[in-house]
């Protein structure tokens, strides 16, 4: 049999993607040793982790290193925290009855990394425990899939009561549909708005959501017919606005907020989230350069009287996740932990808006 010291020592190989090992950030709960072999206990504070199975693996592999290729790992268990409040939710009723809260994504301009926050914040979402969609209505310039590392992918279509329904992408414990799911990745999608309206129409209405806590939509950048037909199709729950902290963003940044805050669309803006906030190089983690300015963001929110939902900054790593598709959210370090307060706030103030307003109601345009 083996001390704890010795095990310790052995599980100290281990280590958490994008982080430190396992026992440093205080993972191994417990081990014991029998004549068996040896009992594991992790904990992990989040309710979904997608490393986990990998890391058990090679906490197995790690230890027949130490101890022997003969050595037996009986078990190793998992403590999490328990399931998160779910958010309460107060969708007129629609199409997607599962779905509890509709969240617009959306930005004044292009080029404030919108795409970026709205697939890091499924996937915080879905770790944190919550039933997470995410579709990607940027129609005309689809980037889901790449940062899925999906370019591939083509929905399978199922037949349920009568109706073809379009089965979404499961992927990092969310479901995903986009338009890039359907077109080749080569080729230009040269739609007039009509069309492209009426795809967007059937990605809600015969897209497989199921029960949802939350469905994230990632709209075009700017003010556009997308953003006319989701809020005439669904209720949205809310908007969050995505900008840098730069002038010409923070002006396009107001009309986005503006646009949602019209008696005839009258959807509640639940927050603004500063990205590229400052950027941190990786040979000096802990220095910040405000290259597009600071608190513009931040200055904003008070200005116009919304919640600053977090400020994410602007490192190597985010890009390179983009690019590889593998999101940074899934990984441990400090551009993760920003996601994950910004959404704690997320929210927190969807909870909120849903105690003290009635449900959006979708908008009625009459054709003259």
């Amino acid at each position: 049999m083996y001390s704890e010291k010795e095990i310790l020592e052995a599980l100290s190989g281990v280590v958490y993607p994008g982080g430190k090992d396992i026992v440093t950030m205080g993972m191994v709960d417990s081990v014991k040793s029998t004549k068996k072999g040896i009992k594991i206990t992790l904990k992990s504070n989040k309710q979904k982790d997608p490393v986990i199975s990998s890391l058990k693996h090679a906490c197995v592999q790690a230890i027949k290193k130490s101890f022997g290729a003969d050595t037996t790992v009986l078990e190793i268990d998992l403590l999490t925290p328990p399931p998160p409040k779910i958010a309460t939710g107060k969708l007129e009723s629609n199409m997607l009855p599962g779905v509890k809260n509709i969240i617009a994504i959306a930005s004044g301009k292009g080029g404030v990394g919108k795409s970026t926050v709205a697939v890091n914040t499924a996937i915080t979402l879905a770790k944190q425990g919550y039933a997470t969609g995410l579709l990607d209505a940027d129609i005309f310039g689809p980037s889901i899939p790449k940062m899925f590392s999906a370019e591939n992918y083509r929905p399978d279509i199922k037949n349920e009561g009568g109706k073809e329904l379009i089965v979404p992408m499961e992927k990092h414990g969310i479901k995903v549909l986009s338009v890039g799911f359907f077109v080749d990745p080569r080729d230009a999608v040269i739609w007039r708005g009509p069309m492209a309206s009426n795809f967007l129409k059937q990605m809600i209405e015969q897209g497989d959501w199921g029960e949802l806590d939350f469905l994230l939509v990632d709209l075009p950048p700017g003010t556009s017919d997308i953003h006319l037909t989701l809020v005439q199709e669904v209720g949205v729950t809310g908007a969050v606005i995505v900008s840098t902290p730069q002038d010409v963003a923070l002006a396009d940044a107001i009309k986005g907020i503006s646009m949602f805050r019209t008696d005839k669309i009258n959807v509640p803006v639940l927050g603004l989230v500063e990205n590229m906030a400052w950027f941190t190089p990786a040979e000096l983690p802990d220095n910040k350069y405000y290259i597009f300015g600071k608190d513009g963001c931040k200055d904003l929110a008070s200005k116009m009287d919304i919640p600053l939902l977090g400020q994410i900054p602007l490192v190597q790593s985010i890009c390179e996740s983009g690019d590889t598709g593998i999101p940074v959210a899934l990984n441990e370090n400090e551009t993760a932990v920003s996601f994950e307060k910004m959404v704690d706030k997320l929210v927190k103030e969807t909870d909120k808006r849903n105690k003290i307003m009635d449900p959006t109601k979708r908008v009625i345009i009459n054709q003259k």
